[in-house]
């Protein structure tokens, strides 16, 4: 692998720290929440913290990311939602025995299943998480110098 592409190994590397979060996140609404409002809406709500735990772990790891341009940024989001996508139906047909009409229906915006617009988020969030923390401008303020 080249020097260049270790972008993809860290994005990797960081994507397994989503899934681990998510993971713990999903066991917690499993146990807690879906016991006290029911198990479509409990994923609804999760659904947004999930959102903001992937977030705060891009945030967290964007400066070690090291990736170079807007175009790695997003070839760093498509890793995750394709990762994210597997492991999701993976998981949900083979470990946890779910229908596919259970798999597609958090997936059916029409249904209230939010889960397309997680993958979009986890496409653009490596991009979000680095403009709010303004590595690509440090990059280029230290590359002028």
């Amino acid at each position: 692998m080249t020097k260049s592409a270790h972008y993809l190994l860290k994005g990797f590397a960081i994507w397994c720290v989503i899934i681990l979060a998510e993971s713990l996140h999903g066991t917690a609404r499993e146990l807690w929440l879906k016991p006290l409002v029911g198990d479509f809406r409990s994923r609804q709500i999760t659904f947004f913290t999930g959102m903001v735990l992937i977030l705060a772990v891009a945030l967290l790891f964007v400066r070690w990311l090291r990736a170079a341009n807007r175009q790695q940024l997003l070839q760093i989001g498509c890793l995750w939602m394709a990762l994210t996508l597997a492991v999701e139906f993976a998981l949900g047909l083979f470990v946890f025995g779910y229908s596919w009409e259970r798999m597609w229906a958090d997936y059916n915006l029409r249904e209230g299943g939010l889960m397309g617009l997680g993958l979009l988020w986890l496409l653009f969030v490596p991009l979000l998480a680095t403009r709010l923390r303004g590595v690509m401008a440090t990059k280029r303020a230290a590359a002028a110098l």
